[in-house]
């Protein structure tokens, strides 16, 4: 449905079609982008979620994973140093997060970078960034999924004294055959999700407020346990061990973007975007850097070992007693429940808009009349989370996400400057300050924080992006809503 008001392509030759190279370039105009806003097939999303709403669903998909996941993953890589690992990780988040606040407020849509770089860089770098969003989310979701099933064994261990069995609560890798519980909290998050973004948007931020607490008792406990000799030898493994535990942490903080992809859901989206976005890197970022500098203080960094229910054994050592770390491992299972509600929420509304757009099937945009949700997408959607949750470790799941978030990331910081340059007179509700300096430090951070993963993360990525590309070429390029247009 081309908005016939909206600006085309200027091409040197009208009278001829462009050749390859100019159509792998073409831009969606920012007009028509926004112009399509809420529109999908069969019915339109509805506009009914605020600044309060936006910013728990940033919180939502953010805090928690790195604190009560990833944190067992990431304290061997840098020792007591990890707390410089989450400052490492945050500053660049922020510098990016600088840059999506000043793109969400100027074109709020569903589709997050993807879309800012289809307006800026051209459609074979949206396909890239969105194939990398893909990445990010959907593989997010299951390595998130895959920690909510340690801590419920915890709870299960703390109230009624048994655990599932390792076949049921491990994947193939980790001792196990199938992880059940990684598969049932993606069901559950679609539940939700069926019933509409204000639905779900409520139930997240019930969530939201049980995490912030267990985080905070978490810290009024730990801290009887401390003991300043955990940090006598603060940086065991160096500069490297910071940078890659670095490069690790930056998955707890990859959900801040997730406002933005309800742009379109969004009652002032240019308004309250860019405020969400900040207000929620904000508060994540000092909750992370609290918790963990509590944790690492009441517990040897040896000691971690790749434990993915740190946070509950350790309440439960302090205290020596099993009803905190019990109450805690609780909070954990609903705060993790939460991180996969929301982020399978992005995950949806990003393949929205590529379907929109013709570059994914169109069943993806299929929007239900009564709920206002993309109910064909999400069920797709958790069914591939869920499955992949059951059957691949958390640490590799953990790596992979990162490298595709990082790439998104460094798109999104050119993305801004060169739209500051193409159509400066655009009206912006957040600017990027000392642009384009901080969008070029944004871009390196994420560049460096890549070149810090492991060769078998490259490995996967490479042959991610190789997939992409594979299909781009077979089905996106050819049914591409602007093709039409230039034939």
């Amino acid at each position: 449905m081309p908005d016939q008001g909206a600006p085309q392509q200027d091409h040197p030759n009208p009278g001829a079609a462009p050749g390859f190279g100019a159509r792998l370039m073409r831009r969606k105009p920012v007009e028509l982008l926004v112009a399509e806003g809420g529109h999908g097939e069969g019915g339109t999303l509805r506009r009914s979620l605020g600044l309060w709403q936006l910013t728990m669903i940033s919180i939502g998909a953010t805090l928690g994973t790195g604190i009560f996941v990833v944190l067992g993953e990431a304290v061997p890589k840098a020792g007591p140093a990890v707390i410089l690992s989450f400052v490492l990780a945050g500053f660049t988040a922020l510098f990016s997060a600088l840059s999506y606040a000043e793109l969400a407020g100027t074109i709020p849509v569903a589709g997050s970078s993807y879309s800012y770089a289809y307006a800026t860089l051209g459609e074979l770098i949206a396909w890239v960034c969105g194939w990398c969003l893909i990445l990010e989310y959907g593989v997010s979701v299951a390595a998130v999924a895959v920690g909510w099933g340690q801590y419920l064994n915890e709870l299960l261990d703390g109230t009624i004294g048994v655990t599932l069995p390792e076949a049921l609560s491990a994947p193939p890798g980790d001792g196990g055959v199938f992880n059940l519980p990684a598969l049932i909290v993606v069901l559950l998050a679609m539940t939700f999700l069926l019933g509409g973004a204000r639905e779900s948007a409520r139930a997240n931020t019930i969530m939201v407020c049980v995490k912030i607490a267990a985080l905070v008792m978490f810290c009024a406990i730990g801290v009887q346990g401390f003991k300043s000799g955990n940090y006598a030898h603060f940086m065991p493994l160096g500069v490297a061990g910071v940078s890659a535990a670095g490069a690790t942490l930056f998955f707890s903080y990859i959900g801040f973007d997730a406002a933005s992809t309800a742009g379109e859901e969004a009652k002032n989206p240019q308004r309250d975007l860019p405020r969400a976005i900040m207000l929620s890197l904000v508060i994540v970022t000092l909750l992370y850097v609290m918790v963990a500098a509590v944790a690492v203080g009441a517990r040897p960094w040896r000691r971690f070992d790749d434990s993915e229910a740190a946070l509950a054994q350790i309440t439960r050592d302090v205290t020596g007693e099993t009803v905190w770390g019990t109450l805690l491992a609780f909070c954990a299972v609903i705060a993790i429940a939460s991180v996969v509600l929301t982020v399978l929420y992005g995950q949806t509304r990003i393949l929205f808009a590529m379907a929109r757009d013709g570059l994914v099937p169109k069943i993806f945009a299929r929007v239900h009349p009564k709920t206002g949700a993309p109910r064909a997408n999400t069920l797709i959607v958790s069914l591939f989370c869920g499955v992949l949750a059951s059957v691949i470790p958390l640490g590799q799941l953990a790596d992979a996400t990162s490298i595709g978030t990082l790439f998104a990331f460094a798109l999104v910081n050119v993305a801004v400057v060169v739209l500051r340059r193409t159509r400066p007179e655009m009206p912006r509700t957040f600017r990027v300050p000392l642009s384009p300096v901080l969008p070029a430090l944004g871009f390196a951070l994420c560049v460096w924080l890549m070149g810090s993963l492991s060769s078998v993360t490259w490995v996967v990525f490479g042959c991610w992006m190789a997939a992409g590309l594979v299909f781009y070429f077979l089905y996106g390029h050819r049914r591409s809503r602007l093709a039409p247009s230039e034939s």
